[in-house]
């Protein structure tokens, strides 16, 4: 069998903190193959960016990982130098950063920040790495991209400005592109517009794609694969749509029920009680279970390993029967509330 494109096994990140030792990625496994698209979802803090910031040597300091493996085509990369490290991530993978605004450089125009990666990497000259980034803004769908080459980061709207960050992370001719939350403050018709560019980047070069998200709509419209990330570790993992129709962790469960559906009327959306936990102090048990209705004794004596929970699904919860009942309980009760109201 082909090795996959990407494997992260085991992947630990902490960070030092003057009140101890934070423990943001806690052995977080994944795997991306050529031309996929993957979505790890969670909510803010549960370590997605950090994740991806890992894969490129781009931790802010002090963070650093602690252990973990990372295999591109089948080999293991982590036994290199930093720079060899460094050199044959960059090769592989390019990414896309949350921000856009704060991406590039203010003072440089933004063709000219395309160009840069064919001038000092690729060794072209100005003209053909000036022909390429007027190239790659085309393929991103930017009219008129010899006029808009000449422009600064501030005169461009914010989904052009995140089109220019595409085109700069195409411009390494990367086999995988990892996107941080690459829609974020932008209005939904543009969010649209966005993943439809990295849609057709897919299906026309092959390009696989780690897509970091909070937002499940932003996933679906563009992943076939999901992983679940709660507290620094991965919860559950399997197909898109067998995820979302029949999840297997209540965590998983409380996401998709917290997202409006325009079709569905309900008279109100499910909350999560509680908060996540301190990640500076060992995590004893399950990390939902001082969240989770259906949790037992058992959940918060022993942290749960990632299992089977069917067809080509793990969860790592003790009862993958809790999603279902807590489904049929909050619609049953969403249904009481409703009636009661008319």
């Amino acid at each position: 069998m082909t090795p996959p494109l990407l494997e992260v096994r085991d992947l630990h990140v902490d960070i030092p903190m003057p009140y101890g030792r934070l423990h943001a990625v806690r052995g977080v496994s994944l795997s991306v193959d050529i031309a996929e698209s993957v979505g790890l979802v969670g909510e803010s803090g549960s370590g997605k960016s950090l994740t991806l910031r890992a894969l490129l040597g781009l931790l802010p300091r002090p963070a650093r990982i602690v252990s973990g493996t990372i295999l591109i085509d089948g080999e293991d990369v982590t036994g290199l130098s930093a720079k060899q490290l460094k050199r044959r991530l960059t090769d592989t993978m390019s990414m896309i950063f949350q921000d856009s605004l704060t991406a590039l450089n203010p003072v440089m125009r933004v063709g000219d920040q395309i160009a840069e990666v064919p001038l000092r990497k690729l060794g072209k000259s100005r003209s053909e790495a000036k022909a390429i980034a007027v190239g790659l803004m085309r393929e991103v769908g930017i009219a008129d991209p010899e006029r808009r080459y000449q422009l600064y980061p501030h005169e461009l709207s914010g989904g052009m400005r995140q089109r220019i960050c595409i085109a700069i992370a195409l411009s390494t001719k990367p086999r995988l592109i990892l996107a941080d939350e690459p829609t974020t403050a932008l209005d939904v018709t543009i969010q649209a517009q966005v993943l439809g560019v990295l849609r057709q980047l897919k299906q026309e070069e092959q390009v696989g794609l780690l897509l970091v998200s909070h937002d499940l709509a932003v996933v679906s419209q563009t992943c076939s694969r999901l992983y679940v990330m709660y507290a620094g570790k991965v919860v559950e993992s399997g197909d898109l749509v067998d995820l979302v129709t029949a999840p297997r962790h209540p965590y998983t469960f409380s996401l998709l029920r917290s997202v409006p559906d325009p079709d569905k009327r309900v008279a109100r959306l499910l909350t999560i009680d509680g908060r996540p936990p301190d990640l500076t102090d060992p995590v004893t048990g399950c990390s939902f279970a001082p969240r989770c209705p259906f949790a037992e004794d058992a959940c918060r004596e022993a942290e749960p390993e990632l299992a089977p929970a069917g067809s080509a699904r793990l969860s790592a919860c003790r009862r993958v029967d809790t999603a279902q009942r807590w489904t049929a309980m909050v619609e049953q009760e969403v249904s009481q509330e409703a009636v009661s109201r008319q």
